[in-house]
């Protein structure tokens, strides 16, 4: 771990000994766990893990929707020395099978509904499959339970998958103290508090996702996991729990904002927190008219390093586009092209080294050093930092403002998109002999996936069929918004396609 930082670290199971024994934690369907509870249930959960799975470090995913087995599998992978590996629920066969090979999962837990999606081929043969209903209650039959953790927290505690710009969703690894260190700095800056009621709304398989759950465990608050279906599942929530924490993704954020929110419901929130891509100058105005007693915390982050920076909330008015400055225990530093501190208006590549860095790509040594390298000679905690390939500038007064993304990453309502993982399915289907798949801006989105594809010599009619192979092999977030046929592509100086050409033409198209 790089530097270490002046406050304890436990293993992450620990969390779930941070409140008040009769205090509530965790909201499910038909019944509301105090701590105690909480406590009792990881405790279960963990001693039928250590059973099932008695080698220390194996792998277990879970690909299931909010409740009590994904809220509480983080804690109890932890405490029975197993590496949780939370698989997005929105995803579909082919990359669950990626992930499950790739992680060397020994057991996928899953609602059988999802567990049926797979055939033989998705699911390697040294993982057993078992549904979320027989582990549960499996887990509640058993006499005895396991007792806290003593983990060292450098140990591996979990892999978030993670699409790159290339190629097929890599693993992120977090151990102990990446977890437990993010959950104390965001309950720090959030000022979170015992009688705080956080609505997680995010995805649990995302970095900031799971800290919905460890930051308010950390604050000894109470967690409201919601599958909303329309946006107005958001305000009701809101009114029924007395939810005081709404963390969202930009292009909910403009969903909710168009609601009409009663005054008593929107009072009930203190803070909102903004993840998965910047706000808009016009978003934070109509937040601010909608819920002018809620502080808004606008935040930049990578799974890489988790949080990176955040934006004082008594800033956001007059700073409505910055990043802020470092969250606690992190530290970022701009670096220009000579490997320098850049000076103020310089632009620069972010960096960000300490103890939140991640410990790389699973099995991916090749990736991890494209990312992960030595921190720059000014770093107070030096070791490992990322290299983000953001570039960004810091203003004279310390706050940080992005400037762009130097690789292709396509990133639609909150999720990271892989041009290449859209650009292979396509091919996959055999309708097609040359793609590019692109992201161009969107109100709603923050950026829209377009796919300009040239047909397969002598294929005619085929445009329904493609979309509908997509949507069969694809999840919904990565369905192109528009495809565009094309009788060739555009080619470069460099005898390959165009992709910027193709951008800048599609924008032009849309404007």
């Amino acid at each position: 771990m790089s530097g270490s930082p002046d406050t304890p670290i436990l293993p992450l199971d620990h969390l779930a000994l941070c409140g008040q024994d009769d205090a509530p934690a965790l909201v499910l369907r038909g019944e509301t766990l105090d701590y105690k509870a909480l406590r009792s249930r990881v405790s279960r959960l963990a001693a039928w893990l250590a059973q099932e799975i008695p080698q220390k470090g194996a792998r277990v995913a879970t690909w299931a929707a909010k409740g009590e087995l994904t809220c509480l599998m983080p804690l109890a992978a932890a405490r029975a020395g197993l590496i949780h590996v939370p698989v997005n629920p929105l995803l579909k066969h082919a990359q669950v099978a990626h992930i499950l090979a790739d992680s060397g999962a020994v057991m996928l837990i899953g609602t059988p509904a999802r567990l049926a999606t797979l055939g033989d081929a998705d699911v390697p043969v040294a993982c057993r499959v078992v549904e979320e209903a027989a582990a549960l209650s499996e887990a509640a039959a058993l006499a005895g339970d396991l007792a806290p953790s003593q983990a060292d927290p450098d140990e591996l505690a979990a892999i978030l998958y993670t699409s790159g710009s290339t190629g097929r969703p890599k693993g992120v690894m977090l151990s102990h103290a990446n977890m437990w260190l993010g959950a104390e700095s965001v309950a720090q800056y959030l000022g979170l508090e015992p009688d705080d009621r956080t609505l997680a709304v995010l995805p649990l398989s995302f970095d900031y996702g799971q800290n919905q759950l460890f930051s308010t465990w950390f604050a000894g608050g109470c967690v409201v996991p919601l599958d909303y279906l329309v946006p107005r599942d958001v305000v009701k929530a809101v009114e029924r729990h007395g939810i005081t924490t709404l963390a969202a993704v930009p292009p909910l954020w403009v969903q909710i904002a168009e609601l009409d929110w009663p005054a008593e419901t929107a009072a009930k929130l203190r803070r909102l927190t903004n993840s998965g891509g910047a706000l808009t100058v016009d978003l934070v105005r109509r937040l601010r008219a909608l819920f002018p007693d809620a502080r808004l915390f606008a935040m930049y982050g990578l799974t890489e390093a988790f949080r990176s920076t955040y934006l004082d909330p008594t800033l956001i008015d007059t700073h409505p586009t910055s990043m802020g400055m470092a969250i606690p225990h992190a530290e970022v530093l701009v670096i220009n092209e000579l490997g320098e501190v850049s000076q103020d208006e310089e632009e620069g590549e972010l960096v960000h080294s300490g103890p939140l860095v991640a410990q790389g790509y699973w099995q991916d040594p090749e990736r991890t050093a494209e990312r992960y390298k030595p921190a720059p000679a000014a770093s107070r905690y030096g070791g490992m930092a990322v290299w983000s390939g953001d570039r960004v500038r810091r203003a004279a007064d310390g706050l940080l403002y992005f400037v762009g993304r130097r690789d292709a990453m396509i990133k639609s309502a909150g999720n990271r998109i892989s041009p290449q993982e859209v650009e292979e399915a396509a091919l996959a289907t055999g309708l097609v002999a040359e793609v590019v798949a692109l992201g161009l801006p969107d109100p709603r989105l923050g950026q829209a996936v377009h796919l300009v594809v040239r047909a397969m010599p002598g294929s005619s009619g085929v445009e329904e069929e493609l979309t509908r192979k997509l949507k069969e092999d694809l999840p919904n977030f990565m369905i192109p918004k528009s495809i565009h046929w094309r009788e060739a592509m555009p080619i470069g100086p460099n005898g390959k396609i165009d992709r910027t050409g193709l951008a800048a033409e599609l924008a032009e198209m849309a404007s």
